[in-house]
């Protein structure tokens, strides 16, 4: 009896033995799959998109330079137009680990654009609309990575691309302000100027004119005398993949404006929206005599300018050199390389714009603070 006793707890023991060894091992099986799946989902964080960098991402639509419309912008990403991007500070260049977050504005000179352009962007589009009484703010750090490397060296807009702007969004939906980078073949340094649109008096808007103002480098008037002559290198320019900034606040009417680029000299202007400096014909500018006029463009601005007018701010890579033939516009028309508009072909060969900023915000405008 004794020994019955005794084999049934050692097979008591056995089993037990037995039992726990599969429960170790399925528990280990399944704390590997937990694993697994944790693993899984760090590498789906790794993956980041445009509104992972730049939050205000909800408060934008944007168009790319095929032609596509987008309105929401949360975890969207477009890897040939827009997306985001890590690289290495100390060199410029795309590393993919360790590095700074950007987003990316990608687009050829020829795609599909907007209704009243001539130009390809990838831009985004401020859904909120406000009046220059009510004002609003956009800022953001960049840096131009390419411009197009061809183009006709006479058209003012050759080679740039406008990296923030704000618009209209009625009347002749013209645009109060349009922040432009622009390098010319051969120049290790670029421009940043900016330009004023007028808002035309009248209902006739083909007299309108830009006026340019330079922050380092050129303004927009400065071309070249034949289709491959280019002006000297501005000596107090922007490199491409050189980071700079800039603020545009209007506030009761009153645009400010501010760029600033380490190594340079810090920009401001001041703006006013609603009253205009061009009512007559004889006060417009020798800039715009010279580069305007000559196209037809003699147009006088309304004497409030932009007041009681809805606008909106606009954000990216809106590129400024198109296909189009100099012979019809040699302010607009930039005779640039567009394969046909083969958008692979284009980027393969220089012509396109792409735009890298690392952050940006919009919100209410503000009387700035004395310096």
């Amino acid at each position: 009896m004794q020994s019955i006793f005794q084999s049934l707890i050692i097979l008591s023991s056995m089993l037990f033995l037995i039992s726990c060894g599969n429960s170790t091992k399925e528990s280990s099986q399944h704390n590997g799959k937990k694993e697994g799946q944790k693993e899984n989902k760090k590498e789906v964080s790794n993956s980041i998109y445009p509104s992972d960098v730049i939050p205000f991402m909800d408060k934008f639509k944007i168009l790319l330079g095929d032609g596509t419309h987008v309105e929401n912008l949360i975890d969207y990403e477009q890897k040939d137009f827009f997306y985001a991007a890590q690289d290495d500070a100390s060199k410029g260049k795309a590393t993919g680990d360790n590095g700074i977050n950007w987003v990316v504005y990608k687009t050829p000179n020829s795609g599909v654009t907007s209704k009243n352009s001539s130009n390809t962007r990838t831009e985004l589009h401020q859904k909120k609309q406000w009046t220059p009484e009510e004002g609003g703010k956009l800022n953001g750090t960049l840096k131009v990575m390419q411009v197009s490397t061809s183009g006709d060296a006479r058209v003012a807009a050759s080679y740039s691309t406008v990296v923030g702007q704000i618009h209209s969004g009625e009347g002749h939906e013209n645009e109060p302000c349009k922040i432009f980078y622009k390098k010319f073949p051969g120049h290790k340094k670029g421009s940043v100027f900016w330009n004023y649109e007028i808002n035309t008096a009248g209902d006739d808007n083909g007299g309108r004119w830009d006026f340019s103002y330079p922050v380092w480098g050129y303004d927009m008037s400065v071309i070249g005398k034949s289709p491959t002559d280019f002006p000297e290198e501005p000596k107090d320019g922007i490199e491409l993949g050189e980071e700079f900034s800039y603020e545009i606040n209007v506030h009761k009417g009153i645009m400010y404006l501010t760029f600033e680029s380490k190594g340079h000299d810090t920009i401001r202007f001041t703006k006013n929206l609603v009253k205009t400096e061009y009512p007559n014909y004889e006060d417009i500018p020798e800039q715009t005599k010279n580069l305007f006029v000559p196209i037809g463009q003699d147009g006088v601005e309304r004497e409030n300018a932009y007041a009681g007018e809805l606008n909106y701010f606009k954000q990216g890579a809106y590129n400024q050199t198109n296909g189009k033939d100099p012979e019809k516009n040699m302010v607009w028309c930039a005779g640039a390389e567009t394969y046909d508009g083969d958008i692979a072909k284009q980027y393969e060969n220089g012509d396109y714009t792409e735009i890298w900023f690392k952050n940006a915000a919009v919100g209410v405008g503000e009387l700035p603070t004395e310096e």
